[in-house]
């Protein structure tokens, strides 16, 4: 009888370099959320894949950069913990524009870490494949990498392949969970998410950084097809506060109209979504305020 594997594969890298969009693909639905702006995952997502002969376990971490707010500061602390009892570590560079630097950083904060290490090279559909060898042969000085797998999450390209070598690397264990779960999120805190990336889409500057939400009501009504979400919008100052709103409440009701068509499909039933604004100053700095809002490390 074939054996059966099952494991955790935590995706790490520096912000912006692509680990949603690769989480996103392997899972084959969008838990995260995605943005162009750097920092936009906050908390560690968990997804599952299920394949034949296997259960791949993958967390999906905020980017590891120098944290200056204490939200920042436990954002990087939930990515390193992810790492630490992961069985399979991918490092996720990008093939434009790799900081050797920085990367060498994160790879020193995990190099006790148990997990076997491949490196992942993302965005090789923006490169000429020529310049892949000198940047593996960097890389590889690095940090002794047991894979190098260069892929791109945008087009799927290698991500086959990436999926087939985690497999081998798995431990031979029962399935963690059942075949019909895929993630450890509730539809609350995904709707949540959903809300924060039409912020972030909508909205300039700092402001998508000092933004949060939290639910504060999510109520079904099963006769009615119909869930009745209320959720206020956490900024840091008067003056976000006016832009999030817009002139006579154009802009937040723009977003509360695209959250609603998004939250709907993903429910898969109608939605009524009310938002309020709230100012909470300097909450990114405000350890109570941010255990509040659930940002606390794994």
């Amino acid at each position: 009888m074939a054996s059966y594997k099952a494991g955790f594969i935590s995706i790490l890298g520096r912000p912006n370099v692509g680990k949603s969009t690769l989480f996103n693909r392997m899972i084959g639905e969008k838990l995260s959320i995605i943005t162009p702006k750097p920092q936009t995952t906050r908390h560690r997502i968990l997804g599952i894949k299920h394949i034949e002969g296997g259960q791949l376990i993958f967390l999906d971490t905020p980017g590891i950069h120098e944290g200056r707010s204490e939200l920042n500061k436990r954002m990087v602390q939930t990515a390193i913990a992810s790492g630490w009892d992961a069985d399979v570590l991918l490092y996720l560079i990008e093939a434009v524009s790799p900081r050797v630097e920085d990367d060498e950083k994160m790879l020193r904060t995990l190099k006790e870490s148990r997990g076997v290490p491949f490196l992942v090279i993302n965005k090789i559909d923006l490169v000429r494949r020529e310049t892949l060898l000198p940047l593996i042969d960097q890389y590889q000085r690095l940090h002794p990498f047991e894979k190098i797998i260069p892929i791109s999450a945008m087009t799927g390209d290698g991500v086959d392949l990436l999926v087939n070598e985690i497999l081998n690397y798995l431990p031979e264990s029962p399935p963690y969970y059942p075949e019909d779960i895929y993630t450890d999120q509730t539809e609350r805190s995904i709707a949540s998410e959903m809300i924060r990336e039409k912020i972030i889409q909508q909205t300039f500057q700092e402001l998508p950084y000092a933004t949060a939400v939290k639910i504060e009501s999510f109520k079904e009504h099963s006769e009615k097809n119909l869930v009745v979400i209320q959720a206020t919008l956490y900024v840091e100052k008067e003056s976000q506060k006016k832009i999030l709103i817009g002139k006579g409440g154009q802009k937040l009701k723009r977003i509360g109209e695209e959250a609603r068509r998004e939250i709907e499909t993903f429910l898969g039933k109608k939605v009524f979504l009310e938002l309020w604004v709230k100012v909470e100053k300097d909450w990114t700095r405000n350890p109570h305020i941010l255990d509040e809002l659930g940002y606390i490390t794994h």
